[in-house]
């Protein structure tokens, strides 16, 4: 039986992807904080099938003791400060985890058996400023991060490729553009923009407050994303890949969508806030996945509307609760 450590194992592709190992026959591990109270949520449901320990990316022994104990066949690096606007009021501590976090799981790989798969979860925010003329980004495309998260994760993605290449590790990195689902914490846009549809809809909110509504990304669907992870890791040889659904759409779209599934004219509802805009916002991000498709047989299966129906609907039944509760 294969043996899986997660790292980020309660968040959203955490979740996800404890979920499909499960499936595939996997032993799986999770790597958890130690705090003072637990959110296993998103775990929930699979909480007694989990093995999890108290490790720390800030800590170096408690993660050699972590690989020492567990003996992986295979390591997911999901655990970091994710949330963008976050990493501009604490810079360093997302320094800390999102990129020298990264070099600690290496090298405690590295010390304890270094014929363990590694998998780094790299991010479309490492490309960044994109010049208007180019198209999607794809594996070559150079990095202009616009935060000090997307600075992070370029320091996490490039001494992933180091250690690869001065060590021969098996390691991979995951360039995963925009990902949402119905586990997707509600700080996120995506949700955000869903949560409040449903919650209008049940009369628990009025107002939804937003920054760019041209912003345009990449979304794609965290369950499909994770199945990418997996498949390179079953590589002959470890690489890098772009995964992305190759398709753009603007916040307004995801609105409008998100409004229509509730039947409400979200103009009468939503209002612009500039304290929510970026000191240097990304403008457009577009993934091209062609090597993933090619080398992995790997392409999205859930497109953008369904995407965000699936998260109206989930969050449909949260605020229902919500109100039957409340009278």
């Amino acid at each position: 039986m294969k043996r899986a450590l997660i790292t980020g194992v309660t968040g959203q592709d955490g979740s996800y992807l404890a979920d499909w190992l499960l499936e595939q026959g996997y032993e799986v591990h999770g790597m958890v904080r130690r705090a003072s109270t637990e959110n296993f949520e998103r775990i929930q449901h699979i909480r007694d099938r989990l093995h999890l320990h108290q490790a720390d990316l800030l800590d170096q022994l408690s993660i050699i003791n972590l690989i020492n104990s567990v003996e992986p066949t295979e390591v997911y690096n999901l655990a970091a400060m994710s949330f963008v606007p976050t990493s501009w009021v604490q810079p360093v501590l997302t320094a800390e985890f999102t990129a020298l976090g990264v070099t600690r799981m290496l090298e405690a790989i590295r010390l304890v058996n270094p014929k363990i798969r590694f998998y780094q979860a790299s991010s479309s925010e490492m490309f960044g400023k994109v010049p208007d003329a180019q198209g999607c980004q794809n594996e070559s495309t150079r990095f202009h991060p616009r935060s000090p998260y997307g600075v992070a994760k370029v320091y996490g993605h490039w001494i992933t490729v180091n250690y690869r290449e001065s060590y021969g590790m098996f390691c991979c990195s995951g360039i995963l553009f925009n990902h949402e689902s119905p586990r997707r914490g509600k700080e996120f846009v995506t949700r955000k923009v869903t949560d409040a549809a449903a919650r209008i809809r049940y009369g628990l909110q009025e107002k939804l407050r937003l920054g760019n509504l041209d912003a345009r990304r990449d979304w794609g669907f965290a369950g499909d994303y994770v199945r990418a992870m997996w498949l390179m890791l079953q590589q002959p040889k470890p690489d890098d890949y772009v995964i992305a659904t190759g398709t753009t759409h603007s916040v307004r779209e995801l609105v409008e969508i998100a409004f229509g599934r509730v039947e409400r004219d979200w103009t009468k509802h939503v209002e612009t806030d500039p304290s929510l805009l970026r000191p240097a916002e990304v403008d457009h991000l577009c993934g091209d996945a062609t090597k993933a498709a090619d080398a992995l047989g790997w392409k999205p299966q859930i497109d953008f509307r369904g995407l965000v129906e699936m998260m109206v609907d989930a969050d449909l039944k949260r605020a229902e609760r919500e109100a039957v509760a409340g009278g």
